[in-house]
């Protein structure tokens, strides 16, 4: 992996289990190439359990290459979903006040 190596990714529309294996056939190849990978989430309309399995996957192969993983545009249906999960802290998403 070049140390310098800074990559952007978004994806637009739904990330669920009918849209994963697309996304992840187009975002494994960064992964592998990149020592920065920032996903832009601004556009996500839906979320559920393979997306948010898709992005922990994500970051456990950044951090296994030594890389960086920076999510950001949370939609608010991200937002949502990372907040339920009680993943907002390991995605540094924004909280959701209850």
């Amino acid at each position: 992996m070049n140390e310098s190596t800074n990559c952007r990714f978004s994806i637009e529309g739904e990330l669920t289990i009918y849209t994963a294996a697309d996304t992840k056939a187009r975002l494994m190849p960064l992964l592998a190439q990149c020592s920065t990978l920032e996903i832009d989430l601004s556009q996500v309309s839906e979320l559920d359990s393979a997306g948010v399995q898709l992005l922990l996957l994500a970051k456990r192969e950044c951090e296994k290459r030594n890389g960086r993983l920076h999510l950001h545009g949370h939609s608010e249906e991200v937002s949502e979903v990372l907040n339920m999960c009680n993943l907002t802290e390991i995605f540094a998403a924004p909280a959701l006040a209850s």
